[in-house]
């Protein structure tokens, strides 16, 4: 070989290193440069998140809050007046076992034996 020849070669192998490592340096500066990026990125965003988290966890909490006692207070409601409907059944309830007991007693009069009269004996 000569020396023109081993020259060309040794200049290709050199441009085609040079351009490997500057491609190899390019793209560790991209990905550098994107991870830099999405950790701003990702900075942000669980701020954000952090805040519209706590505000809707205070959100739902007075609405918990809320939805209880007024849960709480119909359920009163509702108890009493379940108690008093129970109640108003149980004395009528009450009124016409007395009433079935009267009619029972009643029936009872007219379907036993007849009446007889007592006569003096004379």
């Amino acid at each position: 070989m000569s020396a023109d020849t081993l020259t060309i070669i040794v200049s290709a192998i050199g441009v085609v290193l040079t351009l490997g490592a500057s491609l190899f340096a390019a793209g560790a500066w991209m990905i550098r440069r994107i991870d830099e990026r999405l950790g701003t990125v990702d900075h942000r965003l669980s701020t954000g998140i952090g805040s519209v988290e706590e505000k809707l966890t205070a959100r739902i909490d007075s609405v918990e809050e809320r939805l209880g006692a007024r849960i709480g207070s119909a359920e009163e409601k509702l108890g009493a007046r379940i108690d008093t409907a129970e109640e108003k059944l149980g004395a009528r309830i009450d009124a016409v076992a007395a009433d079935v007991t009267e009619l029972k007693i009643a029936v009872a009069r007219l379907e036993g034996p007849p009446r007889r009269l007592l006569v003096s004996g004379s």
